[in-house]
Formats: structure tokens, C-alpha cells, sequence
């Protein structure tokens, strides 16, 4: 059969599948790759973690079927770690829901509050499930330019004014994947007033909160008087704690958006394996020290990365937060475009990033690096950039002719 499936036309190429090809064939061939591109922690999940996980899993009630709201101790562990993070009270019943990790938190709300024909705003470059969640429930997005050079609050009320039907609900994200920029409370305060006013919802990406290197910690935007009514915040345990591959994350907030994504998801699924959840709720009660070290670690690889290559003659931004640097496209490189230059860093550095265009349009002349790789081998990858940034082998055309001509 030739049928197109609705949601799958939706759905462009993958925008690393190129980049992404180009690795592996190299790994087939037996080269060493050095791999800044995907934001997946490297080091194990903290002892006293693993251990709860363990002692969980002997006990064979905890076998069968769990809750998709999530067991009662960690909706209320949720609800415990925003009272001493942020000061924000929450009902651990109606205001709290334990996810598959933030990303099928994100997709399923997105299911459950938008139909074909809506519009939701979303800032461009974001994270791709920010826009795709939606995209696939059958809604449209449009983009709202951020970072360096936009008003975000400007591009916010264009989008707003030109879109038909008006927008039910706004992505924030911050600390951003892939941006890194951070933004404080009275940033929240006016996101929280333009939805207000605009009878919008906000679902707010709270991922990085534990990953912060000023001592400055990120904010909630739940932290905003009156946020609760329009808005929901989703975060994970995946950085904090080194626990990607447990897919366990939560909503907050709204408790009209937490019961729609409880409606759908006691559809879809029972909840994560009730060990994992015992284990979870381990780590937000449990000490704390082991976040300091992660965070920690991150902050020496950020600065082992950021200062080598500005060292080397590529100028990053130094981010004050996540787990990324968003790095501008070096001047002579900028035709390249991110795909070309990415392929161009693998090739003849051995070195992966993100091209910056799976990202949004607006992210074309970036790539981003994940802090992933200890430093020694951040240590090689510097060298083997510096290499490449200055041979004049590798210069687009006319700026070799320039070399070559003194």
C-alpha cells in the first residue's frame, strides 16, 4: 500500500539523521568520534539510587501494574522538592503526575488540550519535542525568534497578533536546551501576564533546573503569584541525577492540565515500573551532595571546553547553566550553513555536534555541545578543533586564495 499516515506526513526528515549517519559509518570504520551531539549523561546513576531500585524489585508486589499519576510517596516527593527549591505548596493529589520522563509529559499534554487547527507558540530555536508534540496532535506552531538580537516580548505579541485562531498556549523553556540562556523571576511575571490577558495556557520546560554553575539557581515560573492558574511546569530526574535511560519526570501546576494529562495517559500507560518510582522518590528525599558533584563535574567540563576553544580561536558564549554550550558558527564558516559545518567538524576533527538547525530555522548559524565527554577527551577534541580552525586546507575557497597570496 502507498497511504501516507496523517501523522507521519507531518513530520519532516530528521534533521541529524545526516550528521548522525556520517558518525556511525565512521565508528564502522574504526575511528575514535568524539561525541559532543546528544545531551545523554555518561556517568552512572548515584549508588544509594540503584540500590533503592534493587531492593524494590525483590519485593514481588511491586511487579505488577502501577499508577499512571504516579504512587502516592513520589507525587508527594515532587511536591516536597518545590517547597524547599522554590517555595511553591502544591496538592500532591490534583496538582502533581509522574511522566515517562518530561518528553512523553510534554507529547501526551499535548494530546490532550490541542485539536487539529490550533496554534501554539514556540520559541525558535527549542528543543524539538516542543514544537513536534503538537505538530503531531494535529496543531500548528508558530515560531517566536529567541536569543541574541530578538526581542523576545516583541516577537511574542507579533506571533500572537498574526495568528488565526489565537494561540491557546505558549512553550517556555529555561535554562534552554540548546540555547543555555537563562532568564529570572520577573522574566516568568511577564510571560505569566501576556497568557493571562490572552486566556492562554503556559507549559513551562523545566528540565536544567539542577544544573547551574553562578550560584544563581534557575527559578520556577510556578514561583509567579497566580502562575498556577494558566500554567504547567514539567521537569526530570534524567540530569540531576544521572538518570536518562529511567525515564522518570513530573508535571506541576495547573491542576486542570495535570487531570487532561491524567485522563490520557490512564489511556496510554500504568505508570513507569514501580521499583523505578520507589528509586525516584529516593533520590529527590535522599542527600543531596551527589547533584553538587554532577553539577559540579558539568562546570569543569564546560570550562574545560569553552575556555580551550576560545583558547583555539572559536569564541563560545559561556553558559551560565544546562548542560550545553551554543556556539556561534566561527565567522568563516558561516556560509556552511550548520549541517555542512557539522559534517565538516566530523570529518576532519573526529568531533559530533548538534547542527543548530534541528533546532528551528533561527539556529542555523549555531551548533550546540554537550558537556558529555570527560575531560581528557574534551582535552582532544580542543586540539583536534585547533587543528582544523587553523589550516588553511580547510578555509572555504576564497579565504584559502587570500592565504595563498599573502
Amino acid at each position: 500500500m502507498d497511504t501516507e499516515f496523517y501523522r507521519i506526513k507531518r513530520l519532516p526528515p530528521y534533521v541529524f539523521e545526516e550528521v548522525n549517519r556520517m558518525k556511525a559509518q565512521a565508528r564502522a570504520a574504526g575511528e575514535d568520534i568524539i561525541d559532543f551531539g546528544m545531551g545523554n549523561p555518561d556517568n552512572p546513576t548515584p549508588p544509594h539510587i540503584v540500590a533503592k531500585l534493587v531492593e524494590a524489585a525483590q519485593n514481588p508486589r511491586a511487579h505488577r501494574y502501577s499508577s499512571s499519576r504516579g504512587v502516592p510517596g513520589l507525587r508527594k516527593a515532587l511536591a516536597n522538592y518545590y517547597g524547599r527549591r522554590f517555595g511553591v505548596t502544591l496538592d500532591q493529589d490534583k496538582e502533581c503526575i509522574v511522566t515517562l520522563g518530561s518528553k512523553e509529559g510534554l507529547a501526551n499534554l499535548a494530546m490532550a488540550i490541542s485539536a487539529p487547527g490550533d496554534t501554539v507558540l514556540v520559541p525558535n530555536p527549542s528543543y524539538p519535542m516542543h514544537a513536534f508534540g503538537f505538530i503531531i496532535a494535529g496543531a500548528n506552531v508558530r515560531s517566536v525568534p529567541i536569543g541574541p538580537g530578538f526581542d523576545f516580548f516583541a516577537g511574542l505579541d507579533r506571533a500572537y497578533r498574526h495568528s488565526v485562531p489565537a494561540p491557546i498556549a505558549l512553550i517556555v523553556s529555561f535554562p534552554a536546551n540548546p540555547t543555555a540562556m537563562t532568564v529570572n523571576l520577573d522574566f516568568y511575571k511577564e510571560v505569566v501576564d501576556f497568557a493571562k490577558k490572552r486566556n492562554m495556557w503556559i507549559i513551562s520546560d523545566l528540565a536544567y533546573s539542577e544544573i547551574y554553575f553562578d550560584g544563581n539557581p534557575p527559578p520556577s515560573i510556578l514561583q509567579v503569584p497566580g502562575a498556577r492558574d494558566v500554567a504547567i511546569e514539567f521537569t526530570s530526574l534524567s540530569k540531576t541525577y544521572n538518570m536518562p535511560g529511567w525515564r522518570i519526570g513530573f508535571g506541576a501546576g495547573n491542576a486542570k492540565l495535570v487531570g487532561a494529562l491524567a485522563r490520557v495517559k490512564s489511556y496510554l500507560d500504568y505508570g513507569a515500573f514501580t521499583p523505578i518510582q520507589v528509586a525516584a522518590t529516593a533520590a529527590l528525599n535522599g542527600p543531596q551532595d551527589c547533584v553538587e558533584e554532577i553539577r559540579a563535574m558539568y562546570k569543569s567540563r564546560r570550562d574545560v571546553l569553552v575556555q580551550g576553544l576560545t583558547q583555539a580561536g572559536w569564541a563560545i558564549p559561556n553558559p551560565s547553566a544546562s548542560m550545553f554550550c551554543w556556539a556561534p558558527i566561527p565567522e568563516r564558516y558561516a556560509d556552511l550553513g550548520s549541517v555542512e559545518f557539522s559534517k565538516l567538524l566530523l570529518r576532519e576533527a573526529k568531533v559530533a555536534v548538534a547542527p543548530g538547525i534541528g533546532f528551528g530555522e533561527y539556529g542555523d548559524n549555531f551548533v550546540r555541545l554537550a558537556f558529555v565527554e570527560n575531560e581528557h577527551r574534551t582535552r582532544q577534541a580542543v586540539k583536534s578543533i585547533k587543528r582544523l580552525l587553523s589550516s588553511p586546507s580547510n578555509l572555504p575557497q576564497e579565504d584559502q586564495k587570500a592565504v595563498a597570496h599573502g
